[in-house]
């Protein structure tokens, strides 16, 4: 006799052709049985699906997967002592196989080093995320981020030195006063690098805000 519960879609089921030869009925009658069955039609698409199989000469047939509940309310009228044997070996063999779908699935070491591999490469995929998180950060930062004390210190300084050199040589240009070359400078400065303040100057161009301010002439 064939087994009486097989796995089906990692559920526990049995199918018409084994109820017929179990309980000595013949298919077409077993089918005919589901089919007239009066249970609610939830019930029936529930635990009972219609497929197609193919016999020993390859023709074409339908029949039946049955799962646990949908059996029980099946074979609920087969009478006799060799059914209600039958009914007994069905809950058994139905109790065993869920049983045995509930315990963690033990891989073969083939199964381990492709499971092994895929979580390498997640691993790897999720580092270089990480990484293109972070260097996106930083740009952002550069980006954002303004002079720091040290930087606005010096950067004020080189403005000072710039405006005491270009006032000692006469290069003054229009200007007639320190105060107005300060302010001109300033005005420049902030012009140039869309800064409020020459403190909000973006951290990433310092460099070249000092050498904009070395090079600077009045108009």
């Amino acid at each position: 006799m064939k087994q009486l519960v097989f796995v089906q879609n990692d559920q526990a089921v049995t199918d018409s052709l084994t109820v017929a030869e179990v309980f000595g009925k013949r298919h077409d009658l077993v089918m005919r049985d589901i089919r007239n069955l009066e249970c609610s039609e939830s019930f029936n698409l529930l635990n009972f699906a219609e497929i197609d199989y193919l016999d020993d000469r390859n023709r074409s047939y339908k029949k039946f997967l049955i799962k646990r509940d949908g059996l029980a309310f099946l074979v609920f009228g087969y009478t006799g002592k060799k059914a209600a044997e039958y009914k007994e070996k069905y809950i058994q063999a139905f109790n065993t196989m869920e049983e045995q779908l509930k315990k963690p699935k033990q891989l073969s070491e083939k199964d381990k080093l492709i499971a092994s591999m895929k979580l390498s490469i997640e691993s790897a995929e999720k580092l270089e995320e990480i990484e293109e998180d972070v260097a996106n950060l930083k740009t952002r930062f550069d980006n954002e981020l303004t002079l720091h004390h040290g930087q606005a210190t010096s950067l004020q300084h080189a403005v000072k030195q710039r405006v005491e050199k270009l006032w000692k040589s006469g290069q003054k240009g229009v200007l007639e006063t320190k105060q107005q070359m300060y302010a001109n400078l300033h005005s420049q400065l902030k012009r140039a690098f869309h800064a409020p303040t020459y403190r909000e100057i973006k951290r990433i161009e310092f460099n070249e805000a000092l050498n904009w301010v070395n090079a600077w002439r009045p108009l």
